[in-house]
């Protein structure tokens, strides 16, 4: 469910589960050590808080965590910590609020004939991704629409109902791609066939949601200017006078803003810029590529481990030993693992990062991904197989399918990084035309907007509270000094215009 916290302290011993539900108990818990001036007095135990989380009960580990907190002796990053779990908590309900009800509905409108026993086994497999919290079945938000992307039995009747529509990204990219190939015959380099776009980004603080004349703090993303494959960004206006555009050492991209909060009105930031991205293609043999020098800073640096999500567990590496086995060439190594994930693992709406304890992990047990969420699993194996791997990621910016997008690079010796978008997966309809079928192993198209470069990067100027995003960083951030403001407490708009 959740991570839960780590943490150390002596002054941690353990305590016997509270029976009490008054409200009172924890100003009757404070009162009782103010008077006795014990300093022996014990705490809810870090293990006990955690296994009530791990077992869904939310409100019982909320009370426990809010009387730990009371204590005036915790170290400052178990108090984060702690906090930061009664968020997370706060999360996870937002994220797993559809009624059992509204679900079975959703579900009958395209299966009617569908059995309890059914149901039961899809949840079971994760296909109906639901949880207990509190002694009640609660279902993830986009849990019935992701079962008729996941199960292909639902996914039948779901297309007998609303029929095989068409994608129109999938069409974009079926003409896009062969054009782009054909062009880098004629070209002698990696960057070519650039577009120039024209962004506004806005973001808009609900009303309310601050109080009247306090500071609103917010980080929208921007452009990178330090990859080759993005250039002339030109900043044309911004909503506020004063602003701050974070130094090319930060990972994370951002342009911050403040701005006072009014009664009664939404308070409203943006910016609009221009810049040119390059479609990039790397047209190398796989056979000429060198071999690694384990001892590289490089090498040593994207092949580690970075809990909690990127981690070499025993089933990261037995299902690589599968895929990979004797394959020594790098480049061959990711194509396996490239094509295994993208037969394996459809793309279904994901709940948020942050809620969730290793992404990787998460794609596997529930057999399905979003485009981070299956990337993330990518740098994981090919981190696992030998192949130094790191993440990137942004904005997709192609006509009519304007997203958050996430995607990887794959460092080949003699080559460099070369991207990788596992989530646009094979080419499917250039089955027979390798470079075609397989582009986005070798290359990405231009229509992108790159943003980060890490997971989990600080951001500039530094966030007080914990971020909504503790992964990417592609909607935005916002807080004031009365905390973080959650996804569902702003909202975000990018508009593109092509030149």
């Amino acid at each position: 469910m959740t991570q839960g916290i780590e943490v150390t302290t002596n002054a941690v011993s353990k305590k016997k589960k509270m029976k009490h539900k008054s409200i009172f108990l924890p100003f009757l818990f404070l009162l009782i050590i103010s008077c006795s001036g014990e300093k022996s007095y014990q705490l809810p135990a870090i293990a006990h808080i955690n296994n009530e989380i791990s077992s869904g009960n939310f409100t019982e580990a909320s009370k426990l965590i809010k009387i730990r907190l009371m204590s005036d002796t915790l170290p400052e990053i178990e108090r984060w910590n702690l906090n930061f779990e009664l968020e997370k908590m706060d999360r996870i309900r937002y994220d797993f609020r559809a009624s059992d009800s509204s679900v079975i509905s959703y579900i009958k409108r395209y299966y009617p004939n569908v059995t309890k026993s059914e149901i039961e086994h899809w949840e079971q497999t994760n296909a109906l991704e639901n949880m207990i919290i509190d002694g009640k079945k609660c279902y993830f938000r986009s849990a019935a629409r992701n079962l008729f992307r996941i199960d292909s039995i639902a996914a039948k009747h779901f297309v007998a109902a609303e029929g095989q529509a068409g994608d129109s990204l999938t069409r974009f990219l079926a003409k896009h791609i062969p054009q782009l190939i054909s062009e880098r015959q004629n070209v002698n380099g990696t960057y070519f066939k650039p577009v120039t776009m024209n962004v506004k980004y806005t973001l808009s603080v609900k009303p309310n949601e601050v109080p009247d004349g306090e500071i609103v703090r917010v980080w929208m993303p921007y452009p990178r200017g330090d990859v080759r494959s993005q250039s002339n960004i030109r900043l044309i206006s911004t909503s506020q006078p004063d602003f701050l555009i974070s130094p090319d050492k930060y990972l994370h991209k951002s342009i911050y803003m403040e701005k006072k909060a009014v009664k009664d009105s939404a308070t409203i930031f943006s910016y609009n810029l221009e810049y040119t991205c390059y479609s990039q293609h790397f047209n190398f043999d796989p056979n000429n590529i060198k071999p690694y020098n384990i001892e590289d800073s490089i090498y040593k640096k994207y092949t580690s481990e970075i809990p909690p999500h990127i981690v070499f567990s025993n089933k990261i590496k037995d299902t690589v030993a599968k895929i990979v086995g004797s394959e020594t060439n790098p480049y061959k190594k990711i194509k396996l693992i490239y094509e295994w994930i993208d037969s394996n693992f459809p793309w279904a709406s994901a709940r948020e990062y942050s809620t969730i304890e290793n992404i990787p992990e998460y794609v596997l047990a529930n057999r399905h991904g979003d485009c981070g969420q299956v990337s993330l699993l990518l740098i994981t194996m090919a981190r696992c197989a030998g192949v130094p791997a790191k993440w990137q990621s942004g904005w997709m910016m192609h006509p009519g399918n304007l997203n958050l997008h996430d995607w990887a690079e794959i460092y080949y010796d003699g080559i460099g990084w070369v991207p990788v978008d596992q989530s646009f997966g094979r080419v499917k309809s250039a089955l027979g035309n390798d470079e075609v079928y397989y582009f986005y192993t070798k290359g990405i198209d231009a229509y992108r907007m790159i943003v980060n470069q890490d997971i989990s990067a600080p951001l500039f100027p530094a966030k007080i509270y914990p971020r909504s995003e503790t992964v990417d960083f592609q909607r935005g951030e916002v807080e004031w000094k009365g905390g973080n403001l959650y996804f569902d407490r702003w909202n975000y708009d990018m508009e593109v215009k092509y030149h």
